[in-house]
């Protein structure tokens, strides 16, 4: 407590506040929440995060921070940045503890705003939760579709335990479910959910079912026996034996992370991941490449695949060493295969990380897509249909939870414009 105290009181409360303006996707009040953190009043610090937010605990734990708010912070100029993602989760961590919920945030404005207006949610993930919450929050009835028997989307099923406790995840989601909100679980587009009979059935229908599907290289051997998408080893949790094999993790992101740091906890003799450009340039927090070197994974950094070997299994993989060039028009540097570098190193199974796309169902929903195959949407995430809407990855929003919950929240405030009230 002490020492969440002194973190607190680190904080300089700049009136600029760029790490609210600047670095946070959801433009939380951050020095104003760590304000009432300093004068210990927690249930007022939840209050505030809870204009811009729903899911404080679940950000202040996964966000990545040193890219984002703490990226921004005054203090870290010239030396640390104020801890802003551990004050979040104390703060909620706190105010829950002194039995604080979102419904105490917004009961008021619900029973005020009371109509009968209906939305529709495809997908229970943070787009779809955020929305739901700020939606319910304007008067709305809303109910989510959901093909899994839970809900949370990657919270649950791509961010591993270590990372985020299910526990945090479910007593987030249940303050947002105790608003008003219904849930249909085990509803999927295309199987048993159909987008023309929620046209007819409600007002709105807001479509935030995820990209998940892992993209791929396009490489020789890319389909032999032993090579898997990141995205659905974390969703289905289906591994194989990695007991004393070697396992090649390709990407850099926190995808990348997650599965190299979940293969080695199971057992694999050797992780290593292998990222065409340098340390730098990696999109996972920087955090988790500490942890994950500290866990014995092994990063090969500026190697690209050039092709996987095998018969009818992984045996091994090939690789061509890069080096980072400014291309015209160009901020980010690109990297190009140094020709004459390949080397070959041995693999039992390679993981790809590389980023996702959407099912293939989107094909199917008579909405305009973009070349990506991602629903294409307008700056109020409206799509080619007026009555239907579209946030997270499978719009192509920024990959990160905070960013998600951002085109949520947008999104409701989109369907609350368009519905008049």
């Amino acid at each position: 407590m002490k020492e969440m105290t002194e973190k607190a009181n680190y904080c300089l409360s700049c009136k600029i506040k760029p790490c609210s303006m600047k670095g946070c996707p959801l433009n939380n009040d951050i020095p104003e929440f760590i304000k009432c953190l300093k004068e210990k009043d927690y249930k007022g610090a939840y209050k505030v995060l809870s204009k811009t937010t729903v899911l404080p605990g679940v950000c202040g734990r996964i966000c990545p921070h040193t890219k984002q708010c703490q990226g921004s912070c005054i203090r870290g100029i010239k030396g640390e940045p104020v801890s802003i993602g551990e004050l979040e989760a104390f703060a909620y961590d706190m105010a829950t503890k002194e039995g604080m919920t979102l419904l105490d945030c917004y009961k008021e404005e619900i029973e005020q705003n009371k109509n009968d207006k209906k939305v529709a949610i495809v997908g229970g993930g943070p787009a779809g939760l955020t929305c739901a919450a700020f939606l319910a929050k304007a008067g709305v009835q809303v109910t989510i579709y959901e093909k899994y028997d839970y809900l949370g989307g990657l919270l649950v099923h791509g961010i591993p335990e270590f990372r985020l406790t299910k526990d945090i995840v479910e007593k987030t989601i249940q303050m947002i479910l105790d608003l008003g909100i219904d849930v249909e679980y085990n509803k999927e587009l295309g199987k048993n959910l159909n987008i023309k009979d929620l046209e007819k059935e409600f007002d709105a229908v807001f479509l935030s079912f995820g990209a998940n599907i892992s993209s791929k290289m396009g490489v020789e051997g890319e389909n032999l026996n032993g090579v898997y998408g990141g995205n659905e080893l974390l969703e289905h949790n289906l591994h194989p034996n990695y007991e004393g094999k070697i396992t090649c993790v390709v990407g850099g992101g926190n995808v990348a992370m997650d599965c190299a740091r979940t293969i080695k906890r199971l057992g694999a003799k050797e992780v290593k991941v292998i990222y065409r450009r340098s340390r730098e340039e990696m999109p996972a927090e920087d955090k988790e490449v500490e942890e994950a070197i500290n866990e014995g994974i092994e990063f090969l950094y500026q190697n690209n695949i050039v092709k996987i070997i095998g018969k009818e299994k992984v045996e091994k993989i090939e690789l061509i060493k890069t080096e980072l060039v400014q291309k015209e028009g160009e901020t980010r540097k690109s990297p190009v295969n140094i020709e004459g570098s390949n080397y070959v190193i041995d693999a039992d199974y390679v993981v790809m990380a590389l980023g996702a796309g959407p099912e293939n169902i989107v094909e199917d929903l008579d909405l305009t897509l973009t070349k990506w195959c991602n629903i294409m949407v307008d700056e109020s995430y409206k799509t080619s249909n007026p009555k239907i809407f579209a946030g997270g990855d499978l719009a192509g929003t920024k990959g990160t939870v905070a960013w998600a919950a951002r085109s949520g929240r947008d999104s409701a405030d989109s369907i609350i414009h368009f519905l008049n009230i």
